[in-house]
């Protein structure tokens, strides 16, 4: 019955807490977050129908530099590191090393869409476009969609930054729970990506 009460007069002092107690911010970016999963796992399977439709066009053994995408991948992996201190700097109010690490993270970002953008140029020097074939389409549709997520994901960094250094962020109300959604955001797209890399360029 005392647990009840508490439950209640939390619920009371949360505006933003749903029936279920979760915050209903999260719970919308969940279940956005959910729904990608559905449109990313549609593209991939997509992929996996088309990958070897090449026609006269070239093959991915053709085309793959797994090498250079290793790199790439790992460089937007650790920029989940930079996000969790990012996240961490703001829980202890700490607005110069939380605008560090998002600048760090929006440019670790950065840094993937530009190796992507060689690697679609070399890609497309070595005859693979849209057009050339169902595998070439399926390839730029899901790499190239993955993309950008990450770019608006860099903007929704550097609009945080923004904030950040605007004293808009109060790391004891909302700034620091905005934070956490754009981390959470930044987290699902390295995952995505993991996921894809895996399918696209290492299954056999």
């Amino acid at each position: 019955m005392h647990d009840a009460t508490v439950e209640e007069t939390h619920a009371e002092h949360d505006p933003h807490a749903t029936y279920t107690g979760l915050d209903n911010v999260k719970l919308a970016m969940w279940a956005f977050l959910g729904s990608e999963c559905l449109f990313f796992g549609a593209l991939i399977a997509s992929h996996l129908l088309y990958r070897n439709r090449t026609g006269t066009g070239p093959t991915r053994h053709d085309v793959y530099d797994i090498p250079y995408t290793s790199v790439s991948s790992f460089v937007l992996l650790m920029s989940s590191l930079t996000m969790v201190l990012a996240l961490a700097a703001i829980q202890r109010g700490d607005h110069r090393k939380l605008r560090i690490w998002l600048l760090a993270t929006s440019l670790l970002g950065a840094s993937f869409i530009g190796g992507q953008f060689f690697e679609f140029t070399e890609f497309v020097h070595k005859g693979l476009t849209l057009q050339t074939s169902p595998f070439g389409s399926s390839f730029f549709v899901l790499t190239g969609f993955h993309g950008t997520h990450v770019a608006i994901g860099i903007l929704m960094l550097l609009t945080m930054y923004t904030l950040s250094k605007l004293g808009k962020l109060d790391p004891f109300s909302e700034g620091a729970k905005k934070v956490e959604m754009v981390g959470l955001y930044w987290h699902f797209v390295d995952i995505i990506w993991i996921v894809i890399f895996t399918v696209v360029y290492l299954f056999p």
